[in-house]
C-alpha cells in the first residue's frame, strides 16, 4: 500500500500582468469559506522539494493557464519576496500532520498584452483581466493583494535592475 503523498508546504504566487498594469485573476472552483467566489493569481506548490522556485513558477503558469512564462513575450521575474501564512483549514488534510504553515515565493510574469487563457477546468471555473488595483481589490489573500499592490513600483523597476529566472 502507497503511503499518502502530501503537499510540500512551500509554495509559489505568480502575479501575471500587462506593462498597462492588468492583472489576470482566475477563480477558484471552490467558494471561500465565508461563500462567494474565490478570486486569486497563478498558485501552487512544489512538486518536490529540489524544484526550484523558478521552476514551480512556470510548471504552475503553464498548468493553471496554459501561459508559457519562458518565452520573449513573458518575462518571469523573481520577486525576491517570501510570505509565510497559516494554511486555511478546509485544506489542511493535503499536508502531512502537524504542518500547519506554507511559505510562498513572490513572482511577476509581465506579458506584451493579455494572451490567451486556457484555465484547468479542475481548479478554475472563470478569469478576468482587471485594471491593478481593482484586481487587489477582488483577491481573497491578504498576501495576494499586497502583492498586486505592489506592481506599480516591481513592473516600474529600471531594466537592469530587473531579475529575470
Amino acid at each position: 500500500m502507497a503511503l499518502p503523498r502530501y503537499k510540500i508546504p512551500q509554495s509559489v504566487l505568480v502575479v501575471i500582468y500587462t506593462p498597462a498594469l492588468e492583472v489576470l485573476l482566475l477563480c477558484r472552483v471552490q467558494d471561500v469559506p465565508e461563500g462567494g467566489p474565490f478570486w486569486q493569481s497563478v498558485t501552487g506548490s512544489k512538486d518536490f522539494p529540489s524544484e526550484s522556485w523558478a521552476e514551480t513558477a512556470r510548471r504552475e503558469v503553464w498548468e493553471e493557464t496554459g501561459i508559457r512564462a519562458d518565452t520573449e513575450a513573458a518575462v518571469l521575474e523573481d520577486w525576491e519576496l517570501e510570505n509565510v501564512y497559516a494554511i486555511y483549514p478546509q485544506w489542511q488534510h493535503r499536508y502531512a500532520p502537524g504542518v500547519w504553515r506554507n511559505a510562498e515565493r513572490v513572482f511577476g510574469l509581465c506579458v506584451a498584452s493579455p494572451p490567451a487563457v486556457r484555465l484547468s477546468p479542475q481548479e478554475h471555473s472563470a478569469y478576468c483581466w482587471l485594471p491593478w488595483r481593482e484586481a487587489a481589490l477582488r483577491c481573497y489573500s491578504a498576501s495576494n493583494a499586497e502583492a498586486i499592490l505592489q506592481l506599480p513600483q516591481r513592473a516600474g523597476a529600471q531594466p537592469e535592475t530587473r531579475r529575470s529566472v
